[in-house]
């Protein structure tokens, strides 16, 4: 299997998140491709002042969500895992559902039919049932719901400390050795 990974971010708050996300793996030896929904470049403007070309030298490739032809959309293009960070409830209702008609709802719906790593960065709070249904149902296929939800045991001084922390837990998931985020001893 390659070592490859793609990052998908959706249009829930939380765009620091994704590229705090890219800025490490892009430290590591993975390929990594990336696909943005409208959504999720409108919130990355909004909270980092960042477009999407800004991200593009961290990745091997920057996919548009509406190309479906892209290789990440076929079962035969090999990657370790799929992040979707943030992930919105509208993403997350369209993953747990098989509902693909775009470029990052098919590369998830191809990680859960290929049993392949897929770790849902879901933004909401309060959960309502219909939330906490679809995450009960995208579990049930094989993805792994991480929402970032801060810790305390570490004493976070400054948000860079509370991102680090919730990015340091995505890497574990994903399999990649890092130094990032305070443990508990």
């Amino acid at each position: 299997m390659s070592s490859g990974l793609i990052v998908g971010m959706t249009g829930a708050s939380g765009a620091v998140l994704g590229v705090r996300l890219l800025e490490l793996l892009a430290e590591v030896d993975r390929e990594v491709h990336l696909v943005v929904t409208e959504g999720g470049a409108r919130v990355l403007a909004h909270e980092t002042g960042r477009d999407v070309a800004s991200l593009a030298p961290l990745v091997a490739r920057v996919h548009l969500n509406d190309d479906l032809f892209a290789p990440i959309a076929s079962g035969s293009f090999p990657v370790q895992a799929m992040v979707v960070v943030p992930c919105s409830m509208k993403s997350l209702a369209a993953i747990a559902s098989g509902h693909a008609d775009s470029l990052l709802l098919r590369a998830a719906d191809v990680c859960l039919k290929e049993r392949r790593r897929l770790v849902l960065c879901t933004r909401e709070a309060p959960l309502g049932l219909i939330h906490i249904e679809n995450m009960r149902r995208a579990t049930l296929a094989g993805a792994i719901i991480m929402p970032p939800v801060v810790t305390m045991y570490t004493n976070p001084a400054r948000i860079e400390d509370v991102v680090d922390q919730i990015v340091g837990k995505i890497l574990d998931l994903i399999g990649i050795d890092h130094q990032v985020m305070r443990r508990w001893t």
